[in-house]
């Protein structure tokens, strides 16, 4: 788990810095745990645009992964640590004494060998074991948090990202998230022990176009760049931006424009990201 450097042979390897994947132990997916994925190339079911940049890009297969965590009671032991080309963070194959097989995302520090758990009740609290947030002692790093319970983890599951338990009041709990948002929890929620794999991640630098092209992500071209039928801020003489403040290309102010709007859940934020004010 680190960055491989290459040797600049090329003008494509000279700012190349890649995971040195040592971590993985099985370089093949457990068949039945995986699914076809239908490309879309950013269009919806009318053939239109809806997401740019998208298209192209090597093929994958899906990895079904556990994020209910909801094989309760029920001690699994980890057979291999393995790449996942749809998610940052790596991934844990798990078999359970019933033989049956789960793919859960692997914590920092689970090794091949280890036994993890999945209980509503207290339990050992090492990586890997999935438990309810009321049982969670405060400043310990967890991941694939729960918004309602039964629902499954729905945020924290990118590489090398954890939260934290500030304080427990009433049927709630602080939880601290990686962007420094505060947020209430239900107590009933499960969180999985530990902070994400694949630390390094944010260290990796592609090195070249055609790198990007292999991910299956199109070169993003500027507003400014485009002609005045294509753009708000396309044309003009030379380098000249439009005239205008930097906006989308249906003008949706851009750099700095607050877009969120009031949503039900506000009441939930106790701190919001980048800011001081708590929230009543």
């Amino acid at each position: 788990m680190g960055i491989k450097q290459y040797k600049p042979r090329s003008p494509g390897l000279r700012w190349t810095a890649l995971s040195d994947f040592k971590e993985l132990t099985a370089h093949k997916p457990e068949k039945s745990l995986t699914e076809s994925i239908k490309r879309t190339g950013g269009r919806n079911f009318q053939g239109r645009v809806t997401s740019r940049w998208i298209g192209g890009g090597h093929k994958r297969r899906y990895r079904i992964i556990d994020f209910k965590r909801n094989k309760f009671d029920k001690p699994g032991k980890v057979m291999s640590i393995e790449y996942d080309p749809n998610r940052s963070s790596r991934i844990a194959l798990i078999k359970y004494e019933d033989n049956d097989k789960r793919y859960i995302l692997w914590p920092n520090g689970l090794n091949v060998g280890d036994t993890v758990i999945s209980s509503m009740s207290e339990v050992e609290i090492k990586p890997g074991n999935a438990i309810a947030l009321r049982h969670i002692p405060p400043g310990i790093p967890i991941h694939n948090l729960e918004f309602k319970k039964g629902t499954g983890g729905k945020i924290i599951r990118s590489a090398g990202t954890s939260a934290q338990i500030l304080a427990k009041e009433n049927v709630y709990a602080h939880v601290k998230l990686p962007s420094g948002e505060v947020r209430l929890v239900d107590l009933d929620c499960m969180a999985t022990i530990g902070q994400l794999g694949n630390i390094d991640h944010d260290a990796i630098s592609i090195g070249k176009a055609g790198r990007s092209r292999w991910l299956g992500r199109m070169p993003r071209v500027r507003g400014v760049a485009m002609n005045p039928v294509d753009h708000p801020m396309g044309g003009g003489e030379g380098k000249s931006s439009g005239g205008r403040h930097p906006c989308s290309p249906w003008g949706m102010i851009a750099k700095g424009f607050k877009t969120r709007k009031r949503k039900q859940s506000d009441k939930y934020i106790v701190k919001k990201r980048k800011s001081q004010i708590v929230t009543s």
